[in-house]
């Protein structure tokens, strides 16, 4: 089987990363996506070295290191298997909630605000909350916990003359919906989202407990009230291993 190389498949010679683990990621990454289904076979060797425009035996270290990992099973005879992993399934629609999205599949769930500040609003942010360019913005960091595991790291921006104190409302409440509410908002809907993937930065490594390598999802959002009038810009990303997300209607 022929495997054509794609922009995102291209390695990094000088890059100062082995070229088997470079190898290796791209694997993952093409797990996360969707190129190589969970418990179907990984294409062969040869495929993979062409694709990736390495010799067979930088491949076979990528997937001796992956089955180390438990992202892969090797058979004997048979070859090399993407293994299944039991994920959350996390719904984007008209009305996103960590806590509710994730009530069915979980015992317990809370958000926990890591850190907050004041800053001008950047050009997306600004754009998002429909303000000017360097206008005041609280920033808010979380992490959304289930079960004793990190799925999510975010970024949300709200503006700070509307919002004062939303900082002090989630540390409070480890909610969004909750401190929204002290603002006398009961409801709000999703606007739009933009889905991308990309490899776990470093402060994703730590935030969410993942290995080098790892694939996270990134959404990017902006919520508004019934009415229309956008009253948060975020940015959240899942760790690929642990959550799926599942597009509905906005």
């Amino acid at each position: 089987m022929m495997i054509g190389r794609l922009a995102a498949d291209r390695i990094e010679r000088r890059s100062g990363v082995s070229l088997w683990r470079q190898i290796a990621d791209k694997i993952l990454h093409a797990i996360a996506v969707g190129d190589f289904v969970e418990n179907a076979a990984l294409p062969p060797e040869v495929a993979l070295a062409e694709r990736y425009g390495v010799n067979r035996h930088t491949v076979r270290s990528a997937i001796s290191a992956l089955v180390q990992e438990g992202v892969l099973r090797a058979e004997q005879g048979r070859g090399t298997f993407v293994l299944s992993r039991k994920r959350l399934s996390y719904p984007i629609g008209a009305r996103t909630r960590f806590s509710t999205g994730l009530q069915e599949q979980t015992s317990e769930r809370h958000i926990v605000l890591l850190a907050s500040s004041v800053e001008p609003a950047s050009q997306r942010v600004a754009e998002g909350l429909g303000l000017a360019k360097g206008a005041d913005v609280i920033r808010l960091e979380t992490r959304g916990e289930a079960d004793g595991r990190a799925v999510s790291r975010a970024a949300g921006w709200f503006e700070a003359k509307r919002f004062a104190g939303i900082d002090a409302a989630m540390a409070e409440t480890g909610s969004i919906t909750a401190s929204l509410a002290r603002f006398g908002i009961d409801d709000y809907l999703r606007q739009s989202t933009v889905l991308s993937a990309r490899h776990a930065d470093a402060a994703d490594l730590a935030d969410l407990d993942l290995q080098p390598g790892a694939i996270v999802l990134v959404t990017v959002a902006v919520n508004v009230t019934p009415d229309g009038q956008p009253i948060q810009f975020s940015e959240s990303r899942f760790p690929a291993e642990r959550v799926e997300l599942k597009l509905s209607a906005l």
